[in-house]
């Protein structure tokens, strides 16, 4: 019997036998067990969009990635991803206004997408710029028919601001309904234990029945559990298994977002 292909990434054309995956009455052809790290590690640039209706129509769960400029977005995105660029840093934050569509999966299949959301709040950008932008990031999280959760990064170390809390309450009816929302608290290395327990506890009361993680890209605290998060929320109990085909990228090249 032939062997089928393994499903982590990167995977080996004709994977050795092992303990795993032989032994007496073990089937040589069983799969692979796929692990969260292992499926983020698949994400690839999709497309991008600087307006709502350029986005394709996706059926596959989507989880959407904002927060203020600066609070570590990118750096929180390529560190799930172990991928150093995936998600590019700009130099010169609240420039660029473009949504960034990332795809998770085998390749060639997409079983759910990583939307990364320009930051907003920098005090650079024009004023009309802003509202503008502002306006399409309201009208995403609002209509957006496959959102299935929100990521919000913060900054602990400033605290949810006012324009977080515009964005809360934006969303606050799609999350009484279902949708699925964590905070996260990055650079969580900059603050002692004291300060990051106090954190935590500031910030659940603000989630608004959201959940919420401490993450630091440098010592890697929390990336395990959010990575589980997200594999959760896009592959719910009893869904079904099979990933649907995806949709062909355009050959637009990938934004440079904010951190």
């Amino acid at each position: 019997m032939s062997s089928r292909p393994q499903v982590r990434v990167p995977a080996s054309p004709t994977p050795a036998p092992n303990a795993r995956t032989t032994g007496a009455g073990a089937a040589s052809t069983a799969p692979a067990t796929v692990t969260p790290m292992g499926w983020m590690h698949t994400a690839r640039f999709l497309t991008t969009a600087a307006q709502l209706h350029h986005l394709p129509a996706m059926d596959t769960p989507e989880i959407a990635f904002v927060g203020r400029s600066n609070a570590g977005k990118s750096t929180c995105i390529n560190t799930l991803t172990q991928k150093k660029q995936l998600a590019f840093a700009s130099k010169k934050p609240g420039r660029t206004q473009h949504i960034n569509l990332f795809a998770l999966g085998k390749q060639g299949i997409t079983d759910a997408v990583l939307a990364d959301l320009p930051g907003y709040g920098y005090a650079a950008v024009a004023k009309m710029d802003k509202l503008r932008w502002q306006q399409v990031m309201a009208n995403y999280l609002v209509s957006r028919e496959n959102l299935t959760g929100i990521v919000m990064l913060c900054d602990p170390r400033h605290g949810l601001t006012e324009l977080d809390d515009v964005l809360l309450e934006v969303i606050r009816p799609r999350v009484e309904q279902g949708l699925k929302f964590l905070i996260i608290l990055t650079k969580a290395d900059k603050l002692t234990r004291a300060e990051q327990a106090k954190a935590l506890s500031i910030a659940r009361l603000q989630a608004g029945g959201g959940e919420v993680k401490l993450f630091s890209a440098l010592k890697k605290q929390g990336v395990d559990e959010v990575a589980q998060l997200l594999w959760d929320w896009t592959h719910p109990a009893g869904a079904a298994t099979a990933p649907a085909q995806a949709a062909e990228p355009s050959a637009a090249e990938p934004e440079a977002l904010d951190e």
